[in-house]
């Protein structure tokens, strides 16, 4: 039946609607002479084909039955596909001239040979070159031929008419490379012979089965399933986890490698026809790279949490690394499908993403946790929350899409001032995303500063605020949210952090600074003893309260210390030289003078590392003991 389908199509065509090359015998004059000389030339063809085409007929019980035509020389395959090119012709011709000819009949028989032995020669090099075929070695290939009409595979079957080129492979990878190149070349020939002679579909049914089976399988190899979003219900997260940073890695290998590698191969081995390799690609592709555009969507369906964003910036960042690529292989329009898919993944993250930042935001508005930090230190929801905020801004290039689709209102002024304004067009994105992150740190100092008022004491208040401020600037310095917010936005806080530190100053201390008369004073003994012992109560009562206060960072700490040594030491010590000598004569002087300016500092050196002092004992003014010491003898 097929044989009658095959003489039917070269009957039925005329000349006009056969497609034919520029040597066709269409084009010699119709002078008698020419025509009979033209027979005679195709006859010759039709007997030169038979000699070759008969050689390999599968149906023959010669070792040829059971030999590769291709891998047992390259030379007679030339032939055989050039004699087949040339039967071709001469079939033009004779169904012109007499479509009941017996050399047509014979031409017939012959090209219903040789197609099947094609077919049997492209079944095996695909089925047994899987390796050379790999989409790995193809889609590393810099370039691939795309000439037609067989010209490829005759220009490299002359250059290497004795593997002279094989021979001179002087690496591996070369003869991976070139071995490669001469199978997808052998498979163009294969099938640009087939089509060019109406035996396409044999041709495409056989590619198309093999070739999709290596895909599923890579796919397979790769830890891609057949994904349902039923499944995704009963998973739990830390194996849905482990599943997307598995994902990320199967669609970078799937993308560039196994999908590039499969529609370079297509696309050269059916360079001849865009219809079919545009169909070919769409079996072979089309089921598999949907169904893993698929997952990112079903894991952006599941319960919305903020932990749970950073999967989900994978993945998008991971599907928009990929986009160039997915544009690049699938842009036929039968597998738009495929981008589709993913352009849906996409969206739906951004919209799970930015839920989850939401999410965010409102935990730390609805933190309702009133444990105070001891000592005024950094409480843990400014660790975690920046910790997590840091975090965040490493995926800037993920969250400024989003954010740019989202932006906070403009009538927030107050927040603006805080950050930079961008000064070109293009930086619309980046502000936007400078915004937002300025406003997360905002709604957070806003739930510390109600946090504060919890503290009973003015002062631990202040020092709780300095703490927490200061740990936040520290991690705004020292990662990627410093390039978003700008040294304005540091330098703004750090005014807000020294006023802190001066508020809690003043609370802390107002009363033992004030325990001293103002100069220029001269007072009486009685007047001096009363002084000695006012300053004596508030220095002891504002030591004892703020040894157990807490300054994590050192470097304010020992400024700290420094400012309150600075305010209070040097009039502390002009008032003792002024007015020591005049109690000289009173008795139990050193429980009335017990401090010496000296032992201020050292005392005033051992604040802030939350260390309680639970009272002073006697401690005379002429004792000479070092600070280390004094300090350790204040408890008991």
């Amino acid at each position: 039946m097929a044989k009658k389908a095959r003489f039917a199509f070269f009957a039925s065509s005329s000349p006009k609607s056969i497609p034919s090359s520029p040597s066709s015998f269409t084009s010699f004059p119709a002078s008698p002479l020419n025509q009979n000389f033209t027979q005679s030339m195709m006859e010759e063809s039709v007997e030169k084909a038979e000699s070759v085409i008969r050689k390999w007929d599968p149906n023959t019980p010669s070792f040829t039955k059971i030999v590769s035509l291709f891998n047992h020389s390259r030379k007679e395959a030339k032939e055989f596909i050039r004699c087949v090119r040339d039967l071709r012709r001469a079939m033009h011709f004779l169904v012109s001239q007499d479509s009941q000819s017996p050399k047509l009949a014979l031409a017939q028989t012959l090209m219903q040979i040789a197609m099947t032995r094609l077919e049997k020669e492209f079944f095996q090099l695909l089925s047994s070159n899987r390796d050379k075929l790999d989409p790995e070695s193809v889609s590393g290939q810099s370039s691939i031929s795309s000439n037609s009409e067989f010209d490829d595979f005759m220009q490299s079957d002359d250059e290497d008419e004795d593997d002279n080129e094989m021979k001179k492979a002087g690496e591996s990878i070369t003869q991976v490379e070139k071995a490669s190149t001469v199978v997808m070349s052998d498979l163009k020939a294969i099938a640009e012979s087939m089509i060019s002679c109406g035996y396409g579909k044999e041709c495409v049914k056989i590619y198309k089965r093999i070739r999709k089976s290596i895909v599923d399988e890579g796919l397979s190899l790769l830890g891609v399933e057949l994904y349902k979003g039923s499944r995704f219900h009963r998973t739990d997260w830390v194996t849905l986890e482990n599943m997307i940073k598995n994902w990320i890695k199967a669609s970078k290998i799937g993308v560039a490698t196994l999908f590039r590698g499969e529609k370079q191969l297509c696309d050269h081995v059916f360079a001849a026809s865009n219809s079919t390799r545009e169909s070919c690609f769409y079996e072979i592709a089309n089921e598999a790279a949907t169904n893993l555009f698929k997952f990112p969507e079903f894991v952006a369906k599941e319960k919305k949490s903020y932990e749970r964003i950073f999967p989900l910036m994978d993945l998008q960042g991971a599907i928009s690394d990929l986009w160039q690529d997915i544009e690049m292989i699938f842009h036929f329009d039968s597998v738009a499908g495929v981008r589709s898919q993913a352009l849906t993944s996409l969206q739906k993250l951004k919209v799970s993403i930015h839920s989850a930042l939401t999410d965010f935001e409102a935990t730390i508005q609805k933190d309702s946790t009133k444990a105070l930090t001891p000592g005024g230190g950094i409480h843990s929801l400014t660790r975690s929350r920046m910790s997590f905020i840091s975090s965040l801004s490493e995926y800037s290039c993920v969250l400024s899409d989003i954010l740019a689709d989202h932006p906070l209102p403009r009538n927030n002024s107050w927040l603006e001032s805080y950050v930079r304004t961008p000064i070109l067009e293009d930086e619309q994105q980046n502000h936007a995303l400078s915004v937002h992150f300025a406003w997360l740190i905002l709604v957070l100092l806003c739930r510390l500063d109600t946090k504060a008022e919890h503290y009973k004491d003015v002062s631990l208040s202040y020092l709780f605020l300095a703490n927490n401020l200061h740990f936040i600037i520290e991690t705004v310095r020292s990662t990627p949210l410093r390039d978003l917010l700008g040294d304005d936005w540091l330098a703004k806080h750090e005014d807000k952090l020294g006023a802190y530190a001066a508020n809690y100053e003043i609370a802390a201390w107002s009363n033992v600074f004030m325990s001293l008369p103002e100069e220029p004073t001269d007072l009486s003994p009685e007047e001096a003893k009363i002084h000695f012992k006012r300053f004596h109560t508030a220095f002891e009562e504002a030591y004892m309260k703020q040894s157990s206060r807490v300054v994590s960072d050192a470097k304010i700490r020992d400024e700290l210390k420094v400012s309150i040594a600075r305010k209070l030491v040097p009039e502390y010590r002009e008032f003792y030289r002024k007015y020591l000598p005049m109690l000289g004569q009173e008795r139990n002087i050193e429980m009335l003078v017990r401090f010496k300016p000296d032992n201020l500092e050292n005392y005033i050196s051992d604040l802030f590392h939350g260390t309680p002092i639970l009272g002073f004992s006697s401690f005379s003014s002429s004792s000479s003991s070092s600070s280390r010491k004094s300090l350790r003898c204040v408890s008991g």
